[in-house]
């Protein structure tokens, strides 16, 4: 299905995600994981504070490349387990030609915790 349109949506519907920015403060290896994954914790600012979230990056980004980073993430999906960790935003990306992630960018300085519009 990879690169076959989804179902439509309405801008109501779109508008129900709530995708913010937020700058990684802390990098963790994840060796619990199925999968090779870092546990990361993001700064969302003062409104939405510190989340935590698994991220299956590991083949593209070291720790040294993920500190400090802006990303994007969904902020308002409920937490979920994975294995004995509890994941709490979805950070965002794309897979690239050898399946793995590649992290959304945010091109600029942007405000923690701003809205993608």
């Amino acid at each position: 299905m990879s690169g076959e349109l989804s179902e439509t949506i309405t801008i109501d519907d779109f508008l129900k995600v709530d995708i913010r920015v937020g700058r990684i403060i802390e990098v963790e290896e994840f060796p619990e994981a199925r999968k090779p994954a870092w546990k990361l914790k993001i700064d969302f600012g003062e409104k939405i504070g510190v989340k935590k979230t698994s991220a299956q990056i590991v083949a593209n980004y070291t720790k040294e490349d993920l500190m400090d980073r802006l990303v994007m993430a969904v902020v308002n999906f409920p937490p979920r387990q994975i294995g004995p960790f509890m994941s709490e935003v979805l950070t965002l990306g794309y897979t690239d030609e050898a399946g793995n992630v590649v992290l959304a960018a945010v091109e600029r300085d942007v405000p923690l915790g701003g809205r993608l519009h």
